[in-house]
C-alpha cells in the first residue's frame, strides 16, 4: 500500500506455508558514473556537458534489519552555474535555491529481517548492486516498510532525524487506519468522475480509449499531493531507456528532457484535464512550482530591464531561470541578457498565462482558495505591460500604438512562428486572463485585437499580425479556440475558427494525433464530430508497451504524459463544454457511441449523463439549480 497522504509504502507478504522471504534493495548509483555522450539529456546541461561530469554515487548503508539510502547535492550545483552564466550574481543572495544541500532518499526495513550481504547484477545495459535482507526464520506473513524523505538541510544528520521521525514504528491499528484512509481516498477519486463508453461493433476500439483515459488518470492520481508537479515526460513512471530507444541505452535514470527543467508548453497539457475530471485538489503541486519561482522571475525583470513583473521563460529550471543549455553558453556580447539565445525559445514568455488561467479556473470549478496565487497572476500580467512598453520606448517616442494598444513585438507564437508582432496565442492569453482576473481594466484596454487574415477567400485567425520565420510544427492560430475559448461551439464567429482548422495551410500540414498535438481538442471544441472521433481513436489507442497508457516517445519520451493529457482533454470536450452559464452536453459526440460519464463544470457543478441507443437515458446535475443550463447538442 502506497500511502496517499504520507511518503510511506507498506508491503504485506502472505503464504499458506512458512517460507523464507528475500528482499533486495537494488541501486545502480553505487559508484560514480561519468556521463556519456548523449546522456546529458537526463540533466540540465543537456548537450553542453563539461568534460568529466559524473552522476555521483549514493550513500547506502545496511544495518541489522534495514537499508538506508540517500543522495545529497553538493554546495555548488547547476543553480550556481546558471546564476553566473545569466549575470544574476548581484542578486544571488536574494534568490530561491532549491538545490543546495538537498538530500533525498529513504529507508527500507522490516521486523524479522536481517542483512545478509550484497550481490551484483545487470539491468539492460546497467550494472547494479543489491543489498540483501532475509527473514531470520521461515514465516507465513511478513511486512516491509519504505519511508521516503526529501529535505534541504545544512547537515545530513538533520535529514536523518527527519527520516527517523517518519519511520517511527506504527502500531498495527494505526497501519490499518492508514490503509483505510488511502483506500477511501482512491474510492472517492474514482467516484468523483469517470468516462465509460460502450463497444458497438462498428467501433471495436471505443472501449479501449475510455479504458486508457482511466489508466492515464490513475497515473496522474499517483502523484496527487507531491511537492513537485507530475512532469510531462513520464511523471513517476519510467523504465530502462533502451526499451524506448535502443540508441539511448543509458541508466534507468535517463529520460529525455530530464533534470529540473520544466517545458511549460508540454506541462500544461498534464494539468488542464484535472478541472473537468474533478481533480483540482491535485493541481497545487504545479501552481506552487510557479509560486516558489516568483521572486526569482521578478528579479530577472529587475536586473535585466529595471521594470516590474515576473518573467517566466519557456524551458525553465526549478529555480526560475532558463535552462542553461537553452539560454546559450556562446552568446554575442550585445544580445539581451534576459532572452534565451535560442531560435525556438527566444521571446516565448506567455506559457505562464495558461497556469494563471488554471488557477482562476480551479476556484470556479472546485471553490479552491487561490488567494496565495493572486500576486503571481498579477506579476505575470504586469510583465507584459511593463516589458512591451519598455521595448517600444527603446524603438521610439511612444510606448503604445496609434490605437493605444501594446505592440507585442518581438514575440513568439509558441516555438513555431518567431519574431512575431501580436501573436494570436499571446493576444488571446492576455485578453482571457485579464478578463477573468478582473483587476487590471487599464491593461485589458491596451490589449490589441486578435490578428485575422484571409486565405483563398476564407477569413481565419492568423498566427500573428506579422512573423519572420516558422521554426516548429505547433498551431498557435488555434489557441484562441483552446485553451483560450474565444471561439467554439455556442460562441460567436464559429465559422471563422472552423476555417482556421479546415483551411489554414500550416494547420493542415502540421496535423497529427502524436504527442502533444492538440488537433483532437480543437476538433471537439469546434463541434467537428467526425474529425474529433477520428483523432480521439488514434490519440487514445493503446501505446506500444504492455501497459497501454505508456504512449510515446512522440516528440519527447515514453511514457508521454502530454500525449495522455491531450487525449484526456479531447475526450472531455467531446462530452461537455461550457459557454458562460450554458452547459453544452455532447457537443462533438457521435450519435452511435454509447457512453456513461461524470464530469465537472464551472460554478462547482457536476454533470452525470448516459447516452445509450441514440437517446439520453440518464441526467443528473449537481446542484440541481444548474439543470436549467443544460443544452443537449448531439445530432
Amino acid at each position: 500500500m502506497v500511502d496517499v497522504f504520507k511518503p510511506l509504502i507498506h508491503v504485506e507478504l502472505k503464504s499458506n506455508t512458512p517460507v523464507t522471504a528475500d528482499v533486495f534493495y537494488e541501486n545502480w548509483r553505487y559508484h560514480d558514473r561519468l556521463i556519456r555522450k548523449g546522456e546529458g539529456q537526463q540533466n540540465s546541461y543537456k548537450w553542453v556537458m563539461r568534460e568529466g561530469m559524473a552522476t555521483t554515487k549514493d550513500s547506502i548503508r545496511a544495518v541489522r534489519n534495514e537499508v538506508v539510502f540517500y543522495h545529497r547535492n553538493p554546495e555548488q550545483t547547476v543553480f550556481d552555474v546558471a546564476v553566473e552564466q545569466q549575470d544574476m550574481e548581484t542578486v544571488k543572495d536574494k534568490m530561491m535555491n532549491p538545490l543546495k544541500n538537498l538530500t533525498f532518499g529513504g529507508k527500507l526495513w522490516g521486523d524479522n529481517l536481517t542483512f545478509v550481504g550484497t550481490q551484483e547484477g545487470v539491468y539492460p545495459g546497467t550494472d547494479y548492486r543489491a543489498w540483501h535482507l532475509r527473514t531470520q526464520k521461515p514465516v507465513r506473513t511478513q511486512q516491509l516498510h519504505i519511508a521516503l524523505h526529501t529535505l534541504q538541510t545544512a547537515h545530513v544528520n538533520e535529514w536523518e532525524q527527519g527520516l527517523a521521525e517518519l519511520a517511527k514504528p506504527r502500531k498495527q491499528a494505526m497501519l490499518q487506519q492508514d490503509k483505510k484512509n488511502t483506500r477511501d481516498w482512491w474510492n472517492r477519486f474514482w467516484q468523483r468522475s469517470f468516462i465509460v463508453a460502450a463497444n458497438p461493433s462498428s467501433t471495436p476500439d471505443l472501449a479501449n480509449i475510455t479504458r486508457n483515459y482511466t489508466l492515464f488518470r490513475y497515473m496522474l492520481g499517483c502523484n496527487a499531493y507531491g511537492t513537485v508537479p507530475t512532469k510531462f515526460n513520464g511523471g513517476l513512471f519510467t523504465f530502462d531507456p533502451c526499451h524506448v530507444d535502443e540508441k539511448q541505452s543509458f541508466t534507468p535514470d535517463y529520460r529525455k528532457w530530464g533534470g529540473g527543467t520544466m517545458t511549460a508548453q508540454n506541462q500544461r497539457l498534464v494539468y488542464w484535464p484535472m478541472l473537468k475530471s474533478g481533480d483540482a485538489d491535485m493541481m497545487p503541486s504545479q501552481f506552487n512550482f510557479y509560486l516558489r519561482m516568483l521572486g526569482n522571475a521578478e528579479l530577472r525583470s529587475k536586473v535585466y530591464w529595471n521594470h516590474a513583473g515576473a518573467c517566466f521563460a519557456e524551458q525553465i529550471e526549478n529555480f526560475g531561470l532558463p535552462n542553461p543549455a537553452e539560454y546559450g553558453f556562446k552568446r554575442p556580447a550585445y544580445f539581451d541578457k534576459g532572452v534565451e539565445y535560442n531560435a525556438w525559445l527566444e521571446y516565448e514568455w506567455d506559457t505562464v498565462l495558461e497556469f494563471c488561467q488554471m488557477i482562476l479556473d480551479s476556484h470556479d470549478y472546485a471553490g479552491a482558495n487561490i488567494d496565495a496565487y493572486l500576486p503571481m497572476i498579477d506579476s505575470a500580467l504586469t510583465f507584459f505591460d511593463e516589458h512591451y512598453r519598455y521595448l517600444a520606448r527603446l524603438r521610439g517616442r511612444k510606448d503604445l500604438d496609434g490605437n493605444g494598444h501594446l505592440v507585442l513585438f518581438p514575440g513568439s507564437a509558441c516555438e513555431t512562428y518567431k519574431m512575431t508582432n501580436n501573436a494570436a496565442s499571446t493576444v488571446a492569453a492576455l485578453r482571457t486572463v485579464l478578463q477573468n482576473y478582473g483587476k487590471k481594466p487599464e491593461m485589458l484596454a491596451k490589449i490589441p485585437p486578435l490578428p485575422l487574415r484571409v486565405v483563398d477567400g476564407k477569413e481565419m485567425i492568423a498566427p500573428a499580425k506579422t512573423w519572420e520565420r516558422v521554426n516548429n510544427v505547433e498551431t498557435p492560430q488555434l489557441y484562441p479556440v483552446f485553451p483560450w475559448r474565444m471561439y467554439g461551439v455556442g460562441r460567436d464567429s464559429l465559422q471563422l475558427a472552423r476555417n482556421t482548422y479546415l483551411y489554414d495551410p500550416d494547420a493542415l500540414k502540421f496535423r497529427t494525433h502524436t504527442g502533444w498535438k492538440q488537433d483532437n481538442i480543437w476538433a471537439a471544441c469546434l463541434g467537428l464530430t467526425e474529425e474529433a472521433q477520428r483523432l480521439t481513436l488514434l490519440k487514445l489507442a493503446d501505446g506500444p508497451h504492455r501497459f497501454p497508457a505508456f504512449w510515446g516517445p512522440g516528440y519527447d519520451w515514453t511514457p508521454d504524459h502530454n500525449w495522455g493529457g491531450s487525449g484526456m482533454i479531447g475526450l472531455q470536450e467531446m462530452l461537455l463544454q461550457t459557454v458562460g452559464d450554458r452547459i453544452l452536453l455532447f457537443p462533438a459526440w457521435p450519435v452511435n457511441w454509447d457512453v456513461h460519464f461524470k464530469l465537472h463544470a464551472p460554478k462547482q457543478t457536476v454533470v452525470e449523463a448516459e447516452w445509450k441507443g441514440g437517446r439520453l437515458t440518464q441526467l443528473k446535475v449537481t446542484p440541481e439549480s444548474r439543470r436549467k443550463d443544460i443544452e443537449l447538442m448531439i445530432k
